[in-house]
């Protein structure tokens, strides 16, 4: 299959340029909301200033979980909906989101039992004080209490400090206890929202549009502007509603719609990603999530035969370019010293690391930790539009369906429409007829194995889920495949057949979004340049433009930040 490149959701808003229901932002949130109300008949288009996921979204912890640090700022109402939309991922999504079995180091017993109610009443202000064993059993309690009626994960354990160092050898000796429970986890967030995304593309049909590298630059005589990144070119689109979803964004974007009011204070949370199988061995399989001497709650994430390592949470100017700092780094080598004594990590041994902004309200002089991590929607009529802009502040990957729901629930009432079905419990993607015991697996790889191996094809549905079906189809039908010489877990026909399906514009959407080559570290130049070679001749990419390719998707690797944040010129449409 070969098409001339070209931004083709954008010609198709050209097309027809008005929906009842324009989308700003396709991060998760933004996604999940296209998908909802594609689900109710509703015409409606999303657009995204650069790819899909590519934002704050692109920067999780990949973490589906209910936030039981989140009780200690008194946010009762978010960690049960969070609790609850966990066990539900679990269920309509387990292709991607699976049991995590979180194991808490505890070295006192009383300690902060007194000063957590007063730094809850004073917002965060004053010197953090380490939360101690007590203080975490009741959390847990709590937590767990939550978690009734779902049965979707095993109670939380504690363990002294012989137990818990014949568990994990590795661990700080000067450990009391530790403490293990259970979240889960999103093994690929990208892939995850690109399901979301072709469901509500498949749901709407001609009524549901969705373009990438499509900017709101502006509003006049109203309609929105939309400009398309990658030819320059520019258009006027109506709408009866916006919803405002572009994250950090939010008070930037409707600057641009002639709304100044100021909602946003986001704070910057980065990561690191290492290749040190001693301290993956050391993990023992489970994430170890603890609390730093500065009071930051942080984590050690074992994942895809690599170690996660993060987060912070600093306060960060949008206007700013959004990277992993050398000081960043530093405090996460630090952090594995302070629980894992024995472990060195350093420099060397980083594969990639990556930085967002999480889209939290305006928080003034509340301590970055205390800020609120619910969401809320702002309804303001912009008269640059003549639509209802409504604005999410706020919002998380755990709790994605959920606010999706209640924004589609808001639109529905501004267009004086109601809700013809739920979302709630209705498989996502690859999660529809995913194997769910051992035995259904073998089934399911032996019934589409055919020509391919089973342990390839046991790969492909671990990649994709039951959407490996249409992958195996594809590379059935390309006689030329073979597996990459620079990253033999992928295969030829596999990235053509992801470029041709899933709105690829460059090459960076492949390496960084449609698959795991950067975050594992595969990404370089010579496994760059053969990715660009491989999926070229799908977008019509001539030897000149494939270079280019080479270059901007190395560039975007090394530089951990969306690719469209720099200062390029975008690449002319052929």
């Amino acid at each position: 299959m070969t098409r001339a490149d070209g931004n083709i959701g954008f010609a198709a808003l050209a097309a027809r340029p008005h929906a009842d229901v324009l989308i700003l932002g396709g991060g998760i949130n933004g996604l999940a909301t296209f998908r909802d109300l594609a689900m109710q008949g509703v015409d409606v288009a999303l657009v995204e200033r650069a790819d899909y996921i590519s934002g704050a979204s692109a920067a999780s912890s990949h973490m589906i979980h209910g936030g039981v640090r989140y009780l200690e700022n008194g946010e009762f109402r978010l960690v049960h909906e969070a609790v609850t939309e966990r066990n539900s991922l679990l269920k309509i999504a387990p292709h991607y989101v699976r049991p995590l079995q979180t194991t808490i180091p505890i070295f006192t017993t009383f300690s902060g039992l007194l000063s957590a109610p007063l730094r809850f009443l004073r917002h965060g202000k004053g010197k953090p004080r380490e939360r101690g064993a007590a203080l975490i059993k009741i959390g847990l309690v709590i937590y767990d209490s939550f978690s009734r009626g779902g049965g979707q994960v095993p109670r939380h354990a504690f363990l002294g400090r012989t137990r818990s160092l014949a568990e994990l050898p590795d661990l700080n000796p000067k450990v009391k206890y530790t403490a293990t429970y259970w979240d889960a986890s999103v093994h690929d967030p990208e892939r995850l929202a690109i399901d979301v995304l072709r469901d509500g593309t498949r749901a709407g049909g001609d009524r549901a549009r969705a373009a990438n590298y499509t900017a709101a630059v502006g509003a006049a005589d109203g309609a929105v502007i939309l400009r398309d990144e990658m030819g320059g070119e520019e258009l006027r689109f109506t709408a009866s509603v916006i919803v405002n979803a572009t994250g950090p964004w939010v008070d930037l974007t409707n600057a641009a719609l002639g709304d100044v009011a100021l909602r946003m204070g986001g704070t910057k949370g980065s990561h690191i990603v290492v290749d040190n199988p001693r301290l993956l061995e050391a993990t023992g399989g489970r994430e170890l999530f603890f609390e730093n001497e500065d009071g930051r709650i942080v984590l050690i994430y074992p994942l895809k035969g690599r170690v996660l390592i993060g987060t912070t949470d600093l306060e960060h100017d949008m206007r700013e370019p959004i990277v992993c700092t050398e000081a960043e780094v530093d405090y996460f080598i630090g952090l594995v010293r302070q629980v894992l004594p024995d472990i060195r990590v350093d420099r060397s041994q980083i594969v990639y690391r990556f930085s967002g902004v999480r889209p939290l309200p305006r928080h003034d002089d509340v301590a970055p930790g205390f800020v609120s991590r619910d969401y809320r929607i702002d309804a303001t009529e912009v008269p640059g539009t003549r639509a209802v802009v409504l604005s999410l502040v706020g919002g998380k990957w755990t709790t994605f369906r959920a606010s999706a729901e209640r924004l589609a629930d808001t639109v529905l009432s501004h267009l004086g429409s109601s809700r013809r079905r739920s979302t709630r419990g209705v498989p996502i993607g690859g999660g529809a007829g995913f194997p769910s015991t051992q035995r259904a697996r073998v089934q399911w790889v032996d019934g589409h194995a055919r020509t391919l191996p089973t342990d390839r094809v046991d790969r492909l549905l671990s990649r994709y889920g039951t959407v490996a079906t249409d992958v195996i189809e594809a590379i059935l039908a390309d006689p030329d495949d073979r597996p990459l010489d620079g990253a033999p877990q992928y295969s030829t026909a596999e990235l053509r057949h992801l470029a041709a399906s899933e709105d690829v514009r460059h090459l960076d959407d492949v390496l960084l979004r449609r698959t795991s080559l950067a975050f594992v570290g595969a990404v370089t130049p010579d496994a760059a340049r053969e990715v660009a070679e491989t999926i070229a001749p799908v977008l019509g990419w001539d030897a000149e433009r494939t270079a280019h390719e080479t270059e901007r998707g190395l560039a975007a690797v090394r530089a951990a930040e969306p690719a469209a944040q720099s200062e390029e010129t975008p690449w002319p449409t052929m």
